[in-house]
């Protein structure tokens, strides 16, 4: 199965000269959606994590699907705000201003082995603010598991000089 035959491209969204990589339709597809969370969770064949941190929303579904497969419990990376219990936070720049993800503060045990999802690296920031988030909870992300990667933004780098395994499903040049 080819992921990429299940994505669609949304020209000049959100706004002029990008190319968005719109996943629902991989979503909405049983064959899609099973077969990109299988090859999410054989990247990680024989590796050990304690637990499976996604961030919001899409890594959501795909982190929560991956997690169930390997038998783990799952950390939700969220934007601010939307956390019911007490929080740790770490901003991270936007094109213009900053944001913030958020995890419980009892969300990582001291130690743990994280595999950090999403469906998309493109810049890496959203990513780099949850590895450094979820270092200072205490755990330790081994492994970024993304289904698409934007290579020419420059998030793979980005990660792997945390020392963070960056692994994508597959590629789309241009932005």
């Amino acid at each position: 199965m080819d992921v990429k035959d299940f994505i669609r491209t949304i020209p000049d969204y959100p706004k002029p000269g990008i190319l968005f990589r719109d996943i629902t339709t991989l979503l909405s597809d049983p064959e899609g959606f099973r077969g990109a969370v299988d090859a999410l969770v054989s990247l990680h064949k024989g590796a050990k994590f304690d637990v499976v941190a996604g961030i919001e929303a899409r890594g959501f579904i795909l982190g929560g699907a991956v997690a169930h497969q390997l038998g783990l419990g799952f950390i939700p990376v969220r934007k601010k705000g939307k956390l019911p219990f007490t929080t740790i936070g770490q901003e991270y720049d936007l094109e213009y201003g900053t944001d913030m993800v958020e995890i419980h503060t009892d969300a990582v045990k001291p130690d743990q082995r994280v595999l950090l999802i999403d469906d998309l690296i493109a810049t890496g920031g959203t990513a780099e603010a949850a590895v450094k988030l979820i270092a200072r909870a205490g755990g330790n992300v081994l492994a970024s598991s993304f289904v698409i990667e934007l290579p020419e933004l420059g998030g793979r780098a980005r990660l792997e000089a945390l020392d963070i395994e960056v692994l994508s499903l597959c590629s789309f040049e241009g932005h």
